[in-house]
């Protein structure tokens, strides 16, 4: 399977969005359409929740006109185009979010609890949606001179308002690399002190200024377990807007697999793939959530080790730890 195909297998990155970024300079066009029949809005309240209908299976998504009357002069932002429908996020405050609650019968839901069960365009819509407005709410000003922002370019933009500053701000996103390594027959999996007691995942750590996606591996892997690490290979990829992450899934091979515990992690092993499976089957032993692309890697590792598909040992989803 291509990695293209992994990553579109992995929550949040099967979203069939045209961003349409060459129309979020044109705010007349974007006024416009905003107000259109065909505008579509994810409505989110202050802690990034969206509204989702009662049974938690899709978005509920409001037209311009109703989006006016419930928070009249919000200001929305611009996420893109699928077929007929351009799609915006609005960001409600207490009073807003109430009556939307109102007014439908629906509640809000955060991300990690609703995301396995919504469908895969609702999904990556609303972790798009997500991770642009937790931008903005923490971008509100500028780190240069400490004047206001204001957003811009269907609100992916935030330009300082002081005449003598004027720097433009753009979301950032992290990068993140997770890695399953692999030594032999056994694979490498750890715990964190935040975890409970016999739940593990894959190795994960944030890339650092001037290092190659390999080497962020190697050094991860090597701080946190004291594994060395020689060949590894791209993945998959997954956003993770946990609040502004990208996850870049590698395989690796251990040239040392000696484990020296760092300081980030509680516990690190090795596992053959009969011990994973029978702790999974028996709930003995816990796995990172279905929503993570640590999932996808181990159940990658299965089924290249042992020829085991991942689906057919887990019974029912996992809480979402990671």
């Amino acid at each position: 399977m291509m990695s293209s195909a992994r990553s579109r297998a992995n929550a949040f990155a099967a979203l069939e969005l045209d961003r349409a970024s060459e129309l979020r300079e044109d705010a007349a066009w974007l006024a416009a359409h905003a107000q259109a029949p065909q505008a579509r809005f994810v409505l989110l309240d202050p802690d990034g929740r969206a509204l989702l209908s009662a049974d938690r299976g899709s978005l509920v998504q409001f037209d311009g006109n109703s989006c006016a009357r419930l928070a009249p002069g919000a200001a929305s932002s611009f996420l893109g185009r699928s077929g007929e429908a351009d799609h915006f996020a609005l960001a409600l405050d207490d009073g807003a979010a109430a009556r939307a609650m109102a007014e439908t019968g629906a509640a809000f839901a955060d991300l990690r609890s609703a995301g396995a069960g919504l469908p895969a365009f609702d999904a990556g819509l609303f972790a798009y949606a997500r991770g642009l407005a937790h931008w903005q709410q923490r971008t509100r000003f500028c780190p240069a001179c400490a004047a206001p922002l204001r957003l811009e370019a269907g609100g992916h933009r935030a330009k300082c308002t002081n005449p003598q500053c004027g720097i433009a701000h753009f979301p950032r996103t992290d990068p993140a690399v997770i890695v399953i390594v692999s030594d032999g027959d056994r694979c490498l999996l750890g715990r964190g002190p935040q975890w409970p007691e016999r739940r593990y995942s894959t190795l994960a750590g944030f890339v650092e200024p001037g290092e190659t996606l390999e080497d962020a591996v190697r050094r991860e892997v090597l701080e946190e377990a004291g594994v060395r690490v020689g060949e590894c290979d791209y993945h998959s990829s997954q956003p993770w807007p946990f609040p502004a992450s990208i996850m870049l899934g590698f395989t690796a091979h251990a040239d040392d697999a000696t484990i020296t515990l760092g300081t980030e992690l509680a516990e690190a092993r090795w596992f053959g793939a009969e011990e994973l499976v029978d702790g999974i089957r028996s709930g003995a032993l816990g796995i990172s959530s279905p929503l993570s692309v640590s999932y996808k890697l181990i159940e990658h590792w299965l089924r290249e080790t042992a020829a085991i598909d991942l689906a057919d040992i887990v019974a029912s989803p996992v809480g979402v730890k990671g």
